[in-house]
């Protein structure tokens, strides 16, 4: 459980979306927290592996005017909303699953938005299903002509875990992925401690609950390694 966050040298805060009205409401939800800022929102059941990603998200967080949203080639495209991109990489077109698709580029569960995110969000009327879309969220910076596209290589791995195969998939490929590397996916303490939130004492206090574990004994295994 993330809980507050503190055990890892975070301040986590949640707000309750009582009903379910959209994805785009959560901007509106979020506005107390953001006091201002621009907003980074990301779908809870969206897996994304890379090389690369975290440059292409540093890329997308200095940006201060406009939206950025996050694509992957996908081979069933009609049952995403898909993007079409210009030479510059700016959206040309988004469509919610169309039944024939205009490019093979999925939208995925991740965006950068500049602080007129809230606003935009308040402006939207519910779609036919009582939601706040958040493909119109994107329009209407498309439509500014300030929706920019980062493209997820093949390098990249980006999978949605909301079916039970879905989910399935997901986990056979964190499995393999680890088993080959030795590493930890999406290991907070790791994250932590390489980033500089908690110490090396701190993380063996971390550890130390979970020493008998193959989890307990990989993070005690970053501590020598730093060492």
């Amino acid at each position: 459980m993330l809980l507050d966050g503190r055990r890892w040298g975070l301040r986590i805060e949640y707000a309750e979306q009582p009903e379910p009205r959209g994805i785009a409401q959560a901007l509106i939800i979020a506005e107390p927290f953001l006091d201002g800022a621009s907003p980074v929102l990301i779908l809870g059941d969206n897996l994304f592996y890379g090389g690369n990603l975290a440059a292409a998200l540093a890329a997308a967080n200095v940006r201060v005017d406009g939206g950025t949203i996050f694509a992957h080639r996908v081979k069933n495209a009609a049952e995403y909303g898909v993007v079409v991109i210009d030479e510059n990489g700016h959206a040309k077109s988004i469509e919610e699953k169309p039944s024939v698709p205009k490019s093979p580029y999925a939208v995925t569960g991740l965006y950068f938005y500049d602080n007129r995110a809230v606003d935009i969000a308040r402006t939207l009327k519910p779609s036919a299903r009582g939601e706040l879309e958040i493909t119109d969220v994107n329009r209407t910076y498309l439509d500014r002509g300030s929706l920019d596209v980062q493209l997820l290589g093949r390098g990249a791995a980006w999978l949605d875990t909301g079916t039970p195969e879905a989910l399935l998939q997901a986990a056979l490929f964190v499995q393999t992925i680890e088993e080959r590397q030795g590493l930890k996916i999406a290991c907070p303490e790791e994250v932590a401690f390489r980033a500089g939130w908690v110490d090396a004492d701190q993380l063996e206090r971390l550890a130390a609950p979970l020493a008998k574990t193959s989890y307990g004994r990989y993070l005690l295994e970053l501590i020598k390694e730093h060492e």
